[in-house]
This record gives structure tokens, sequence and C-alpha cells, in this order.
């Protein structure tokens, strides 16, 4: 229903948002995306449109509604719970002496490299979409949690760099 704020959109068109800018902090999958859509309707929260095309399928577009909008509000009030972390990686540290110290130093090296290619799209999508532009208070909204998203990768990345040095010492 967020992704909806900024204008209506096919199923396909959401799922594609979805990937480009709420996926990189929140998990869902298009078969996940078109079942919620569906409560949502249900629920009254949207309201969908089928469009005709000529030489492909129709289009259907949802559009959300202002009792989906007063929900988002309501919703906005609530408590969230601090996220938890599970990370397999992390984890082995916990039994350090038992380890493989040399591909524990491999998986970092990985690691590192991933969380470079996800700063690297965060900063591609800033200059996109952001730097230097007039901004309405949603995209304002999207860039604080994007700048967030650029800031959580620099310092995953410093703190998996400091792992390294400890443990290339051993």
């Amino acid at each position: 229903m967020v992704c909806l704020t900024d204008k209506p959109m096919s199923g396909y068109d959401l799922a594609k948002n979805f990937d480009a800018s709420i996926g990189f902090f929140w998990r869902a999958s298009h078969q996940q995306i078109y079942r919620e859509l569906g409560k949502l309707r249900e629920k009254g929260l949207v309201q969908s449109q089928e469009i005709t095309q000529s030489g492909k399928p129709n289009r259907i577009v949802h559009t959300i509604t202002e009792d989906g909008k007063k929900t988002l509000n309501d919703w906005s009030k609530k408590p969230v719970r601090m996220p938890s972390l599970k990370d397999e990686l992390l984890v082995k540290f916990y039994a350090l002496e038992n380890m493989d110290v040399d591909a524990l130093k491999d998986q970092l090296t990985v690691r590192i490299d991933q969380h470079r290619t996800k700063l690297s799209q965060y900063h591609r999508i800033k200059e996109r979409f952001y730097d230097g532009k007039s901004l309405t208070r949603n995209q304002q909204g999207k860039l604080i949690v994007l700048q967030m998203g650029i800031d959580n990768e620099q310092n995953t990345i410093k703190g998996l760099q400091g792992l390294m040095e400890k443990i290339s010492g051993l």
C-alpha cells in the first residue's frame, strides 16, 4: 500500500517498484504482493481498474483509497518492533577456535563485496533520483531512508573490515 501512495500501479509495476525501493529494506515475493493486493481490495483499501490493451493482456491498475490512506496514517502511529538479526557468518565467530580462519576470511571478503555492491546501488539511486532536485515530502522520506541505508552499509563494511583485521592476526 505504501508504494501506491506515489501513483496508481499495476501489480507488475508495483512488484518492480518494490524491488527497486522498499525491497532493499523489506522482503516480499511477487506472489506475496499480488496476494496482498487482493486482500487490500477486499478490505476496500485499494481499488482496481482493468484497462483494456490491444495485442496484450489487459492491465489491472491499483489505486489506494481514502480508507487506505487513513489505514496507513493509523498504522504510522503504532509502535514498531526492533528488527531481529540472524547472521550465520557472525555466529561462526562464537566458535572461532573450531573454525577454519582462512575460510572465514574468504566469507568476510565475499560479504564485504556484497555490501559494497549494495552501497554502490544506493549511491546510484541517490544520484539519479534525489541529488540536486526539489523533492516532495514523499521523496524526502525516501531520501531519509536511502541515506540511512547508505550509512548502514558504510558502517557494516567498516565493521566487517575490522573483523577481518582481527582474525588476520590469528
